[in-house]
């Protein structure tokens, strides 16, 4: 409205110009000037302050991401130290147990202890996915959730310690990414649920998830999922600002279910 209503003022004083007196007219014109330079500047510093919030808020998103998902990889360490400490403890018992069914030529009894006793430890293991500490935190975090979901989870990841984008930022990709993934296998029996991850970093870093849906999905102009209820589909626009940002290619697509 402001440069519609300061052109039109303009053309009429124009138009009227000779029943105006000219230093009146010069005066007004100046002064109109001036408030709608006035506007536009409150306009930029409103503007202004809008893009600090959203990226003040953006950066509270990301550390709060990565002390989530640092604290939970930091409690799983935790817990597998703990069971290693406790498997430890035990295993001066079982070498004795074991050594007891050998001294009895009962060698088949004592492989099938040996053997119970490494499938334990094997469980609790730790696996580290990758290399880059935030990342490996965000993989284990969702992984994690989504086996005590019932997901089946294949995942294939190789990446360098350095990657060539911000890696708080390709975090929040991968949170959002999964975290879809899990809830659209929420909505299937548990013997159909599951994700597939791959990801490399060479020659550029390379990411593929895919998951089984149910019900229909539609794409916009821009080929990216239309979000189905109220209030959804802000992950996949955060996925999409961080491609466009970075020059990568997003793409989504369903084929074979």
């Amino acid at each position: 409205m402001i440069p519609i209503t300061t052109f039109l003022t303009l053309l009429y004083a124009i138009n009227h110009a000779r029943s105006i007196n000219p230093s009146a007219a010069l005066i007004f014109l100046c002064s109109l000037l001036v408030v709608c330079g006035c506007a536009y500047y409150l306009m930029y510093l409103f503007f202004d302050r809008v893009q600090k919030e959203n990226s003040a808020r953006y950066e509270a998103q990301l550390s709060t991401l990565q002390v989530s998902a640092l604290r939970s990889r930091m409690e799983a360490v935790r817990a597998a130290e703990d069971a290693i400490r406790t498997e430890r403890h035990d295993l001066r018992h079982r070498l004795q147990a074991v050594a007891e069914l050998v001294s009895r030529g009962d060698k088949d009894a004592a492989l099938d202890f040996l053997d119970a006793a490494q499938k334990r430890l094997d469980e609790r293991k730790e696996i580290r996915w990758c290399r880059p500490p935030v990342l490996d935190a965000v993989f284990s975090s969702y992984f994690d959730q989504a086996q005590n979901q019932g997901i089946l989870v294949e995942a294939n990841i190789a990446l360098p310690d350095t990657l060539p984008a911000n890696e708080g930022e390709l975090a929040i990709v991968l949170a959002n990414a999964l975290e879809n993934a899990i809830h659209a296998n929420l909505e299937l029996p548990p013997e159909l649920r599951e994700i597939r991850c791959k990801m490399v970093g060479g020659p550029g870093v390379m990411l593929e998830i895919s998951n089984p849906y149910t019900g229909e999905i539609s794409f916009d102009s821009s080929g990216l999922p239309v979000a189905q209820r109220e209030g959804h589909g802000m992950g996949i626009q955060s996925i999409s600002a961080f491609c466009r940002k970075n020059g990568a290619v997003c793409r989504f697509d369903r084929t074979d279910g």
